[in-house]
């Protein structure tokens, strides 16, 4: 098993390495350079045909995309701790969390990120800067709504860290990135980011 990967500030691969480091799992880490576009040569395309990061290769050669359909598999070879839940309730719980997460909270950051930001405007042709900025608003609205959500909570779904909580806090530090800070006055959102970034898996 090996996992196609790429370094920071890459959000997506991140989540994974994350979830590993959570697990103490290793796996071995072959390096695809985004800046090179090495994601998008004809040997990455052959392993996704969306040609993204990251992909995990099993034994046999099987290729599995998306992180969270990943971190599924590889919760299902490693299952403690649970970072999909312990029984159906918190199964669903956190299904609707990471979802949440993605649609409302990653969607305005990655409208940010294609149609706002100097680094993209080579690939993403024509980029629409009026809507890129817009989702700046959008990213602060979910962020407010999220603050909250969190009020009297360690993590998204309670006292557990679990992978809604790593979806959220790859999305969170990519923003920081590529300058969608978070607002001063979302106390609880600034206290779950201090807690998440203080756990070592933080680091991967």
């Amino acid at each position: 098993m090996k996992l196609y990967n790429a370094a920071m500030p890459a959000p997506n691969p991140r989540r994974v390495r994350m979830f590993l480091a959570e697990k103490g799992v290793s796996v071995p880490l072959v390096e695809v350079a985004i800046m090179k576009r090495e994601h998008k040569s004809p040997e990455h395309i052959a392993r996704n045909s969306l040609g993204q990061l990251p992909t995990l290769e099993l034994d046999d050669g099987t290729m599995i995309s998306e992180t969270v359909a990943i971190c599924r598999y590889l919760e299902s070879l490693h299952p403690s701790p649970p970072m999909f839940g312990r029984n159906a309730l918190e199964q669903a719980q956190i299904d609707m969390w990471a979802r949440r997460i993605e649609f409302q909270v990653m969607t305005p950051v990655g409208m940010f990120w294609r149609h706002a930001h100097p680094f993209t405007a080579a690939v993403v042709v024509p980029q629409y800067k009026e809507f890129g900025e817009s989702n700046r608003a959008h990213y602060e609205r979910a962020l407010a709504w999220l603050d909250k959500e969190l009020a009297g909570k360690t993590f998204l779904n309670g006292a557990d860290y679990t992978i809604a909580d790593i979806c959220l806090l790859s999305t969170v530090d990519f923003a920081t990135w590529i300058g969608l800070a978070i607002p001063d006055n979302l106390a609880n959102v600034k206290a779950w980011h201090a807690r998440a970034s203080d756990r070592p898996s933080a680091q991967a």
